[in-house]
């Protein structure tokens, strides 16, 4: 199927105190040359080249904003959080559970009890598989997928299907990278208990039409876990309104640190959820006849969570909620249709995934040359791109490529830098 999804030629310190930063509101008020100026690596020269970051959708630069602020976390209000009765542990306790007030505003979540922090997305993922999917589904049970799905969202069913007998349906693309929805209804049956699909694929860019989904899955009963990483930091997302029963995203791809990620759920299905891993801070007693457990979503928080970088996640909550997301939305969506029209136009690229709906990232190969290769050469021209799978190694096979480089686009870059990808690219052409 190669030839089916490709085309030829101002934040907050651990107290609340927050620095205000001018909110923009459309694409003409958008400040890119002051939101540059907050991440200092954008500073850097490499090999001589000033630095072209386009690998956001591996992980994006943080702001200044969010790098003081976990500073200031570690120097001068550093404790472990919870129980602790000095000052240093509430003023940190209180640091910690303002971030997760912040993250229920950004998702438009009813309550602060309904965000579980992780590890990441991953994480998150990993803990309904082993959790509420470990508890409802049986044998003979059906999760529906798509071929774009990132490895994390197809081994945690994997690894849960060889333990219960579970079955894995996968929903092919149509021609142009979006989601094949005839086929999508045809495999969605009553005995399909969960689909679990990428908000954004990361290879692709493209938008699910994920409120359809959620209606349709509902009809028959079915669950909808939805893998935001790739659609937090683009655009608004209220869970009210997408009407899933599970949301997930890393923290690394929304400006802020690595580390941790989110979980959101229904408190009502968090509640009837069993812990996914046991030890301090999820516990309400412990014997050694039973243990009982806190109500989420600290019975899911077992250990010593991540405390700064929940500061720094809340920290890049408010970074983004300043400049607006609408706004960044606009600026990325005119970035990715320069960028694709300067592309498109050197002979020999071929772009993958053309869906209507879809996000600022560029997934492409130059005849002749390996993605690899064509990473390395972008980067002696200091524009750095992601070259392989992608951890999308199915899309790859349904592709029928090995890999490709992937141009991703976040709310700092410019027309200036795709100038420059599109040039480095002439480059890798001459070179082969």
């Amino acid at each position: 199927m190669s030839e089916a999804l490709k085309i030829d030629p101002a934040t907050a310190d651990p107290t609340g105190t927050i620095r205000p930063m001018p909110a923009a509101n459309s694409d003409s008020a958008f400040d890119i040359e002051r939101i540059r100026a907050d991440f200092p690596i954008l500073t850097r020269e490499v090999y001589g080249k000033p630095l072209v970051y386009l690998d956001n959708g591996a992980s994006s630069q943080k702001p200044r904003q969010v790098l003081e602020a976990m500073d200031e976390i570690y120097r001068n209000h550093y404790s472990n959080v919870h129980r602790g009765v000095h000052k240093l542990s509430q003023e940190a306790t209180d640091a910690f559970e303002a971030a997760r007030e912040k993250v229920a505003g950004f998702l438009g979540a009813p309550s602060s009890e309904e965000i579980v922090f992780t590890r990441g997305a991953t994480e998150a993922i990993n803990l309904v598989a082993n959790s509420w999917a470990q508890q409802n589904l049986t044998a003979g049970d059906e999760i529906l997928l798509t071929v774009l799905e990132h490895h994390a969202n197809i081994v945690p069913w994997q690894l849960l299907r060889d333990r219960i007998g579970i079955e894995i349906k996968v929903v092919p693309l149509e021609a142009d990278g979006s989601l094949d929805m005839a086929a999508f209804d045809r495999l969605l049956t009553p005995r399909t208990k969960l689909v679990s699909i990428a908000h954004i694929s990361n290879v692709l860019g493209t938008l699910l039409p994920v409120s359809e989904i959620v209606e349709k899955a509902h009809a028959v009963g079915a669950k909808v876990l939805l893998d935001g990483c790739q659609a937090v930091p683009h655009m608004p997302v209220e869970v009210g309104k997408l009407g899933c029963d599970f949301y997930v995203f890393s923290a690394h791809k929304l400006y802020g640190p690595t580390g941790i990620g989110v979980l959101w759920a229904p408190y009502e299905t968090l509640l009837d959820m069993a812990p996914y891993q046991g030890g301090g801070e999820m516990i309400a007693r412990v014997t050694f006849e039973e243990t009982t457990y806190k109500e989420p979503p600290h019975r899911f928080e077992a250990g010593t969570p991540a405390i700064a970088e929940a500061v720094g996640l809340g920290a890049a909550i408010d970074y983004l909620e300043a400049i607006g997301l609408d706004a960044i939305a606009a600026h990325e969506e005119s970035l990715l249709r320069y960028a694709t029209e300067r592309l498109t136009a050197i002979g020999g690229v071929t772009l993958y995934g053309t869906a209507k709906e879809k996000s600022a990232i560029l997934s492409f190969n130059v005849s002749d040359a390996h993605a690899h290769d064509v990473g390395t050469i972008l980067d002696r021209s200091g524009v750095a791109v992601r070259a392989g799978h992608h951890c999308a190694q199915p899309l790859m096979d349904y592709l029928n490529v090995p890999a490709t480089a992937r141009a991703s686009f976040g709310l700092y870059n410019t027309r200036e830098e795709v100038d420059a990808l599109a040039t480095a690219i002439e480059k890798v052409k001459d070179f082969f």
